[in-house]
């Protein structure tokens, strides 16, 4: 059963608010999993693979630099060097957050990488959102999958010209500033091509719209989001009731 634009939203949405709100290890791998499946089973793991990793791998060094080496409340101390040490608690606690991150960043990731752009946009107008706002959103949600998609046609034509990539991670990231400059320029070109675009539409008009793509919406998922936001809504409070019960 194909999703509503409305309905992946929501659960792309509501997952990365209960997983954030629970904190709980064995939640987040669960999700972590999911996403991964649903990214490769959906032939969107390639696509999300470079994405994610620009997103998590600073953050997740970072995470570890910082609460691996400088955690207050860690005991069992495993190495140290002058006021950094490393302790099994802070190792945990990075370990945690990490999975908790990673977990939010997949899921909004398949969501971006999966969700249809027309079909969001005519969802969007039928409930009367003017168009070129919708486009926008809808532009801006799906902005990391055309970076990634236009960044790849840009390495192969580089390619396709001689330019070889070899080494480790530090040769491919110096490499990269011969790929940014056509992306920047690619993409600016782009904007103004859709713009000139959208205006020939007449998406600056006011006034009501018609469209001819209809977006099927299942009374199922109708009912299903309401739940899914109840669910993120009473996540939220169980978790800031939490400390209050503890204290």
């Amino acid at each position: 059963m194909r999703l509503h634009p409305f309905t992946s939203l929501t659960a792309a949405g509501s997952t990365a608010v209960i997983t954030t709100a629970a904190a709980s290890l064995p939640l987040s791998l669960t999700v972590i999993a999911g996403a991964a499946f649903l990214a490769a089973a959906g032939g969107a793991g390639r696509r999300m693979a470079p994405a994610a990793a620009g997103i998590l791998v600073p953050l997740v060094l970072s995470l570890f630099i910082l609460h691996g080496l400088f955690f207050p409340e860690g005991t069992s101390v495993l190495a140290q060097w002058g006021p950094a040490r490393v302790t099994a608690e802070g190792l945990r606690f990075a370990l945690e957050r990490t999975a908790q991150l990673s977990a939010s960043v997949l899921v909004l990731l398949l969501c971006s990488f999966t969700i249809s752009v027309p079909d969001l946009v005519a969802a969007l107008s039928a409930r009367g959102v003017h168009a070129r706002f919708a486009f926008v959103l809808a532009s801006t949600l799906t902005l990391l999958p055309a970076i990634s998609t236009r960044l790849a046609r840009i390495r192969q034509a580089q390619e396709a010209r001689g330019l070889v990539i070899t080494g480790g991670v530090f040769r491919r990231l110096a490499a990269f500033r011969w790929q940014a400059i056509p992306l920047v320029l690619s993409l600016v070109e782009e904007a103004g091509t859709r713009a000139a675009a959208l205006e020939a539409r007449g998406f600056g008009n006011s006034g009501a719209r018609t469209s001819y793509r209809e977006v099927p919406d299942p009374p199922l998922q109708r009912r299903l989001r309401p739940v899914l936001l109840l669910a993120a809504a009473a996540a939220i409070a169980v978790r800031l009731w939490q400390p209050t019960a503890g204290a």
